[in-house]
């Protein structure tokens, strides 16, 4: 079948074309309000980006994408309980697209009771509320989407926060070049027979197992791995080397493909160190030896920063296939509805 008849079929709720359109979040975010006046003139000993589910990779992302600029400690929490060390000194960023997110409400709370400062990031709900009767700046993000198809609001909001708060230098030059990235991209991914197409149809049938690198493409392939989860439901893994190396590596040595049918996804980088480059190379062999394919994704674009936002946007789409693929919706999240409702 074409694209169009995938969409039609199994994608009432039209995500392909919020993929399509991801570009105008990232221009969203650059022409939004960034009332940060109570914050900006104050020296944070820490950072707590507080979240769960989509509203939290893009803390995940941060600490990737800012690894050379981030000159305090820079966390991200996913739970219902604040950081034992957080206090008066720590900037806490309240991260619920929804605003209803139950761990991170609680979170909230706790840190207004230890004098933390703090920025919400939010569309409204009861994190709004909360903000507001407590005089919290809040960076309202563009409401209709659904939190994992809006990472080009909360990660670039969350970025051009850190900008505005003298955290980091200006961000603008790089994040207009991924504005026009994703504009490209997005013609060429929502086209008949493109990459991404193609590669989620070679995925249909196996569990992906994903290898990134730490500090440099983790964000990208735990992304990866929960946005097959959630898009595509689909089993996946994910783990980072060097650490792999040191105890999932064994794993492998009892592989059996009749009870495990995978295949190997890197997510690479350049930049890596050298020692990095050979481990992933004794990896292949013993992937050849099991006669377990690996595919490689790595972007070519010239900034690193740049690179990182190309993988993002390509897991989007290869996510995004292969659910439609699959005959299922994109859209659809069941049982995590079904768990709110119990809780």
């Amino acid at each position: 079948m074409k694209i169009a008849e995938y969409i039609n079929k199994y994608d009432p709720h039209n995500q392909f074309d919020v993929l399509i359109n991801s570009w105008q979040q990232i221009e969203y975010a650059l022409n939004n309000n960034y009332d940060l006046i109570q914050l900006q003139s104050k020296k944070f000993s820490n950072i707590v980006v507080t979240g769960l589910g989509g509203s939290a990779i893009s803390g995940d992302l941060i600490k990737n994408y800012l690894k050379d600029e981030l000159k305090i400690p820079f966390v991200v929490n996913r739970n219902y309980f604040l950081p034992e060390f957080a206090d008066d000194d720590t900037l806490l960023i309240v991260s619920s697209y929804s605003g209803n997110t139950e761990e991170t409400i609680s979170v909230l709370e706790q840190a207004i009771e230890k004098k933390c400062s703090v920025l919400v990031l939010t569309t409204g709900g009861k994190a709004e509320i909360i903000a507001k009767s407590n005089s919290i700046p809040i960076i309202k993000l563009q409401a209709g989407f659904q939190p994992r198809y809006s990472i080009g609001l909360s990660f670039f909001s969350l970025l051009i926060a850190l900008e505005k708060l003298g955290i980091i230098t200006s961000q603008k030059k790089q994040i207009e070049k991924i504005l026009n990235l994703w504009k490209v991209k997005g013609i060429e991914y929502s086209t008949d027979g493109n990459y991404a197409f193609t590669l989620a149809e070679s995925l249909i049938g196996f569990i992906p197992v994903i290898y990134s690198i730490s500090d440099l493409t983790s964000a990208a392939g735990y992304r990866f791995k929960c946005q097959l989860n959630e898009n595509s439901k689909v089993h996946a893994f994910h783990n980072e080397v060097p650490e792999m190396n040191h105890n999932e590596i064994i794993g492998w040595e009892t592989y059996r493909e009749n009870t495990f049918p995978v295949k190997v996804i890197y997510i690479l980088e350049d930049e890596c160190h050298l020692q990095i480059k050979k481990r992933f190379n004794f990896l292949s062999e013993i992937f050849k030896q099991n006669r377990i394919e690996v595919i490689n994704l790595k972007s070519n674009e010239e900034t690193y920063k740049t690179r990182l936002m190309d993988l993002i946007y390509l897991c989007d789409w290869i996510t995004y296939y292969i659910a439609v693929q699959r005959g299922y919706d994109p859209s659809e999240i069941d049982n995590i509805n079904k768990l709110k409702e119990r809780l």
